[in-house]
């Protein structure tokens, strides 16, 4: 699921900003894009993330202000020297009157250089994880407002499902009596005598065909999985991997009720089933 959340917290002079941002994914994936001096919390900075995130990609941005008392600048005199001799030379050189400013010196590199802010790590740790929980807090709520949006377009989808299914558990006993008749008017066609209902050899081939197209097992196991999905839009846990076993498993119980039932009813219901299908797992995959 897609979100976004920003923090920032202070202390000691220093000023730390978050930002996060979730894109679809159908793993877990975080990037981070950390300040130099503080590469060392980046393991602490992905622990904290992957608690509240369990799937999409997450970029993390941290950016770090340092004030007066954590930061500062020095002129590197010798270089300074050596520029403002040269520049003189050139300013000579060229004709100029208004000679070398500090200005002109102040803006060659090297001259005035940042003075290191010394940051300690771990001291800076629990400013910045005030900050991260602060974005993972928004970037949390808006993936939910997403996530109920989802469950409602899920919902829909397996209803869609269930009504496939009813139709297809009705029109699986009618099946068989179609078979029976199909198969007297084969013998009839061929213009031998019609075997009685309860002739041996029919009976044994209506068994046959009954066993072989029988598809109670697989509408019952999706009636269970049904049940499982409203199970799991209850939930509060992450449910996007489990929802991807359970599309496998539908498609499973699907195919196998397409192969066996010789029916063309049945088949067309199977066409409906699997494109319903097939968008609830596409779905399924943006759930966290």
């Amino acid at each position: 699921m897609t979100g976004y959340g920003r923090g920032e917290a202070s202390a000691g002079g220093l000023k730390l900003a978050v930002e996060l941002a979730a894109v679809n994914r159908k793993q877990a994936e975080i990037a981070v894009t950390l300040p130099r001096e503080l590469d060392s919390l980046e393991a602490r900075l992905r622990d904290e993330i992957n608690q509240a995130v369990s799937r999409g990609r997450v970029t993390c941005r941290i950016s770090l202000e340092a004030g007066e008392a954590a930061s500062g600048s020095r002129i590197n005199m010798a270089t300074a020297k050596a520029a403002a001799e040269e520049l003189q030379k050139l300013a000579i050189d060229l004709g100029l009157q208004n000679g070398v400013t500090l200005e002109n010196l102040l803006r060659v590199p090297g001259v005035l250089q940042a003075e290191s802010t010394g940051l300690d790590a771990d001291e800076v740790w629990p400013t910045l994880q005030k900050a991260v929980k602060q974005a993972l807090k928004e970037l949390v709520a808006m993936r939910e407002r997403e996530g109920a949006h989802l469950a409602e377009d899920l919902r829909a989808r397996i209803e869609q499902l269930q009504k496939s299914v009813a139709v297809v558990a009705v029109q699986a006993p009618e099946v068989l009596v179609r078979y029976r008749q199909q198969l007297r008017e084969r013998v009839a066609a061929a213009g031998l005598p019609l075997p009685p209902e309860d002739d041996e050899r029919l009976l044994k081939e209506i068994v046959y065909y009954s066993d072989r197209s029988d598809i109670s097992e697989e509408l019952t196991r999706l009636k269970s999985h049904f049940a499982q999905f409203n199970d799991l839009v209850k939930s509060a846990e992450p449910v996007g991997r489990t929802l991807d076993f359970l599309s496998q498993e539908m498609n499973r119980e699907i195919n196998t009720i397409g192969s066996k039932a010789n029916d063309s009813i049945i088949s067309k219901e199977v066409v409906t089933l699997k494109t319903e299908l097939e968008k609830f797992r596409e779905q399924s995959m943006n759930v966290e």
